[in-house]
């Protein structure tokens, strides 16, 4: 089967993350695959050190008039049985063809752009039952989950970063967030409730463009000495083998691709209960949820497993098992390949 997966996305980002697990795992299932990405030559040299050779266009705004011939010339040469476009931008410019079309959503988007793909995909069966609302027939909205990054050293045991390399001190309580600092991401609610947690010490791995706010924030509560803002990081694995908890403060998030490496990793996971985090988390055992923009909340929830270690563990256990048992790369590399199977030969079943 031939299948080619067309992502515009921006340079980092879950699904932009995600995309670059699942299709080299894919193709190393043999599948035949075109990967065609938004320029980006950071992707492009990490997508041919993974055995492909992507296609490089221009995915601009509305005076792009070069994007999308370009792309339906490539996709008419590889002749690929189903095309995945991966969020509005490429499914803007994606066309129709002798393929089956689907559109793969990482979030509640505008379904304007999807009005000519004869499937969806959502990576949550709260997205999923969200599309059919929208009036698309069940048998055409299909749920694919994605899987953390179990191909690094997170699923394997990674040796902790030291924390003195962070200015940490090694016998501090030690949070870990992650993810681009966005006002979706909540961060601001972390470092509020970073001041009712005296004594602990907050790891920020992101970029974006809350960091001016958010350090202005830190500064404003006293809490900018305990606080590290990292980056973007390419040692997440080392980083969650060293904190003690890892926070899911999202005001917003479809899924929480966060939440599945804190688990691949064994962390336990203290997450708002917003849609993503809320349908991934058994309450109490595989992690605990709190009130969205909570920070009273969020910091109970934190001390109460710091001054629990015991408890902190076997939640951090839990949500492992969960992951072993539906998230890791070979159970949703097998969901993906029944789906491409299926819509290739014309089988009208959503995938649940």
């Amino acid at each position: 089967m031939r299948v080619a997966q067309v992502m515009a996305g921006a340079a980092q980002g879950g699904a932009e993350g995600f995309y670059e697990r699942l299709v080299p795992a894919l193709a190393r299932g043999g599948i035949e695959t075109l990967a065609v990405i938004r320029a980006d030559a950071a992707r492009a040299a990490r997508l041919h050190a993974a055995g492909l050779a992507p296609v490089e266009l221009g995915f601009g705004g509305p005076l792009d008039l070069f994007t999308r011939p370009r792309l339906k010339r490539a996709l008419a040469a590889f002749a690929p049985a189903v095309v995945v476009a991966w969020m509005n931008r490429a499914a803007r410019f994606t066309p129709q063809g002798p393929w089956v079309l689907a559109g793969r959503l990482g979030g509640f988007y505008d379904l304007k752009y999807y009005r000519h793909c004869a499937h969806l995909i959502g990576n949550t069966r709260t997205l999923c039952r969200w599309i059919e609302a929208q009036g698309w027939e069940p048998a055409r909205v299909h749920y694919l989950p994605n899987f953390a990054a179990d191909a690094t050293e997170a699923a394997k045991g990674a040796a902790p970063i030291a924390r003195a390399s962070l200015d940490t001190p090694h016998d501090a309580p030690l949070l870990l967030g992650l993810g681009r600092l966005h006002r979706n991401k909540a961060f601001d609610v972390l470092i509020e409730a970073m001041a009712r947690l005296p004594g602990a010490h907050l790891w920020l791995a992101g970029e974006g463009p809350e960091r001016g706010a958010l350090a202005a924030l830190a500064e404003r509560l006293g809490v900018a000495p305990r606080l590290r803002f990292l980056g973007w990081r390419e040692d997440v694995a080392a980083l969650l083998a060293a904190c003690d908890l890892f926070v899911c403060p999202s005001r917003h998030e479809p899924l929480g691709n966060v939440v599945l490496e804190a688990w691949s990793a064994g962390r336990a996971v203290v997450a708002a209960a917003s849609d993503g985090p809320a349908e991934l988390i058994e309450d109490g055992r595989t992690g605990l949820l709190v009130p969205a923009e909570r920070p009273g909340a969020l910091a109970d929830a934190i001390a109460a497993l710091l001054a629990d270690p015991a408890r902190a563990a076997a939640i951090g256990a839990a949500g492992r098992t969960a992951y072993l048992a539906r998230f890791t790369e070979a159970a949703v590399v097998a969901r993906w390949r029944d789906f491409l199977a299926a819509v290739s030969a014309g089988t009208n079943a959503g995938t649940r």
